[in-house]
């Protein structure tokens, strides 16, 4: 028997059970890459680790990312596992969390278990989907005592700026809370992505993975940026949760760390093609979605102009074998979010069948008579 969407994550349940389709337009990471490009040789795998938090090596490589040691840095299962940690040595019953809208349900669902009261923080479609820092101040001044963002944001992959990020931080360090910042989509933004909250101080926890930009989603890679005394806290709190990662897990981490610039060419030209294909898409469809045009990120996030979200998924799924995600998982039944990261070969066809359900959708002309 299998959790149903009253328990856990409503999200979840419906990934694991409606996502799949003949033609998908619900991932939000690449293609998963197969092993044998990964660039491993058995040679390089292990068993057991030599070391009791976290494989060393592997730290290591991460924090040099954000030009920090690897005493900021805090291995964990995929992002999903990086957020849950984070928020659960963050945050306790009763506690006060600003969370952004619209949000990834999963976040919001983990919080409600953890006892918390959320206090949303609106990024507006009509300001494209931007972050006020005096907002932020706002929330915070009604007792919150954590930010939470994603940057790219998912749904709808807008960025937040590096001055609005020191801003966000700024006000942070004022109100002495902190900010977590999930960054598994940064990636995407290429030479757009504004810099990583990691490193603009000690307010910010950053969370990410290789899971969505190198294809690497099976091997759960995933890992939590901090100052040193909250990451002693992490590693205290992840000891509740298990003994220690899959070290052979580890192991082939590290090698995707290593050739991340050639797994973020992959993922480029795959989205570089769809992305093309999607904006032609939709400057067509202007009376049927409502977006910009999509310039960097792996999700875009329309407005469905007739029908809900929901009303446009279950045409697809029924009639049209594919899928997309229903608005609703991220507070807003009236949008879908559009992964723009499935096989480019695949791609125009799950496109051409996502116009023909919005055609269907389409009010039918009532004929006059004579």
């Amino acid at each position: 028997m299998h959790p149903g969407p009253d328990r856990g994550s409503g999200y979840m349940h419906w990934a694991k059970t409606c996502q799949s389709a003949r033609f998908t337009l619900a991932r939000s990471g690449v293609v998963p890459l197969p092993l044998r490009e990964l660039g491993a040789r058995w040679e390089d795998l292990e068993l057991e680790p030599p070391d009791q938090y976290g494989w060393m090596p592997l730290r290591e490589a991460i924090g040099a990312m954000y030009g920090l040691g690897a005493d900021h840095v805090v291995t964990a299962a995929g992002t999903s596992g990086a957020n849950h940690l984070a928020l659960a040595t963050l945050v306790g019953a009763g506690d006060r969390v600003v969370v952004e809208e619209p949000v990834y349900e999963p976040v919001t669902a983990l919080l409600a278990h953890l006892g918390a009261t959320v206090d949303p923080l609106v990024r507006d479609p009509g300001r494209g989907f931007a972050v006020d820092p005096g907002d932020v101040e706002r929330a915070l001044g009604r007792g919150a005592s954590l930010v939470v963002l994603t940057n790219l944001h998912n749904p709808s992959s807008a960025a937040i700026d590096g001055e609005t990020l020191a801003a966000v931080g700024e006000v942070a360090r004022r109100r002495g809370a902190r900010v977590l910042v999930d960054e598994v989509y940064l990636d995407a933004a290429f030479e757009h992505a504004p810099p990583s909250a990691a490193t603009l101080g000690e307010p910010f926890v950053v969370t990410s993975s290789l899971t969505k930009t190198c294809g690497l989603g099976g091997l759960r890679g995933g890992w939590i940026v901090a100052e040193p005394a909250l990451a002693e806290r992490l590693w205290g709190t992840k000891s509740l949760f298990g003994v220690d990662d899959a070290h052979v897990a580890e192991r082939l981490t590290l090698i995707g760390m290593r050739e991340r610039p050639r797994l973020l060419a992959r993922c480029r030209a795959i989205l570089d093609a769809n992305r093309a294909a999607w904006n032609a898409f939709l400057s067509e469809r202007s009376k049927d979605l409502e977006a910009s045009p999509s310039v960097f990120g792996t999700t875009a996030f329309p407005r469905v102009v007739r029908g809900s979200g929901d009303d446009l998924a279950a045409r697809l799924r029924e009639r049209y074998e594919t899928s997309v995600v229903p608005g609703r998982f991220f507070g807003a039944p009236g949008h879908v979010r559009i992964g723009l990261s499935g096989s480019p070969e695949e791609f125009p066809e799950a496109l051409s069948r996502l116009g023909r359900a919005l055609d269907d959708l389409r009010p039918v002309p009532v004929s006059s008579g004579t």
